[in-house]
């Protein structure tokens, strides 16, 4: 007989092994399914994992791990604030893309001019775009007692409408021969998200990545309002007796993780993307809950997570390329991340027992 005995204390161990554990049972079961569309698995692992580190075009692939990871990062930070205090942001995706829409169009607005007031300007719109959008699930909530879970994501796909509608009319480039998209903003000095130092990948976004890892940390770490935070998703009875205001808690959480993707979706939008288009979003709010739970809603391990995801992103498509998998089995072999970690986590609160269970 095989059951699950609970701990009295979780597992340290198992809190920061489960997650290298889910990424050995992906590769496993990954292996399995590229075998099953007669991929040989070991080829296809090694392309995934291994080639854009260390294969024939590494020294092109490799600035692309920070170019994937930045937003995916700076999204599971915002987030992991949240999830830490019960907090559920589900709709980080179409804070992305309000942030994104806000950031282009007040860049687009001062289009020709050129002056360097415009990109602090359009940093302050996307977050300003994203906060604003996780604030009506977190008013809600508040006002009313709605799920903040269905509210955010259900604003996803009014996002994405919005997307559409300024794709084709309020942002549409006028000499774009009648395609639906903006202007591209890399052609506009004054806002375009240029790479820092040239040929790395840092850019203005994967600085702020790694400022939320900061910030987030000394927070948790170092600040009261981190302490409230941790103590509300561990203990919410005695986050109230400790004076700790719960409608304050989910309106900063949730306004902290909309600003920050919304500074993603901006980022992006004006660097690596260029415009903005109908199919601008790419999936990066909702990667990004997987990113935050694989790196243990901690900073750090966020920052890890965020670069192994975007190692499986830029190995997805040189796999596609090269190996012709559909793009519907990387998705797959991304999502078994999050699949197993949370089976594997398991272990963490209990451990296996075998046998007869014993008499009280």
């Amino acid at each position: 007989m095989v059951r699950l005995e609970k701990r009295l204390q979780p597992s340290a161990v198992f809190a920061w092994a489960t997650p290298v554990m889910a990424v050995i049972a992906t590769m496993i079961f990954g292996g399995l399914l590229f075998a099953a569309l007669g991929k040989d698995p070991l080829v296809a692992i090694r392309t995934i994992f291994w080639d854009p580190l260390f294969g024939q075009y590494a020294f092109f692939y490799r600035p692309q791990l920070l170019v994937k990871g930045g937003p995916l990062i700076l999204i599971a930070i915002g987030l992991s604030l949240g999830f830490r205090a019960g907090i559920w942001n589900i709709g980080a995706e179409g804070q992305y893309i309000m942030g994104a829409i806000c950031g282009a169009g007040a860049g687009l607005a001062f289009y020709p001019l050129e002056a360097w007031y415009i990109f602090p300007i359009m940093v302050l719109a996307g977050a300003l775009g994203g906060w604003v959008w996780a604030m009506i699930p977190g008013v809600l909530k508040v006002k009313f007692g709605t799920n903040e879970i269905l509210v955010s994501l259900m604003l996803v796909y009014v996002a994405e409408q919005f997307l559409a509608s300024v794709s084709l009319g309020l942002l549409k480039n006028p000499q774009g021969f009648g395609f639906p998209g903006s202007r591209n903003l890399q052609q506009y000095p004054s806002a375009h998200n240029a790479e820092i130092f040239e040929g790395t990948g840092m850019h203005w976004g994967v600085a702020a990545a790694l400022i939320a890892v900061i910030f987030a940390y000394v927070l948790l770490s170092r600040h009261q309002l981190g302490y409230h935070i941790r103590l509300t998703g561990e203990a919410p009875r005695a986050a109230k007796f400790a004076g700790v205001s719960p409608s304050r808690l989910i309106l900063f959480c949730l306004g902290i993780s909309g600003a920050f993707a919304g500074l993603a979706g901006m980022f992006e939008a004006s660097g690596p993307a260029g415009q903005i288009t109908i199919d601008f979003n790419t999936g990066y709010g909702f990667t990004a809950i997987i990113v935050a739970f694989l790196g243990r809603l901690h900073p750090v391990g966020i920052l890890l997570a965020g670069l192994l995801m975007a190692l499986t992103y830029i190995g997805g498509e040189i796999a596609q390329s090269s190996l012709g998998l559909p793009s519907a089995a990387i998705q797959m072999f991304q999502g078994m991340l999050l699949f197993f970690l949370l089976a594997v986590d398991v272990l963490t609160g209990y451990r296996i027992r075998f046998g007869q269970r014993e008499a009280a």
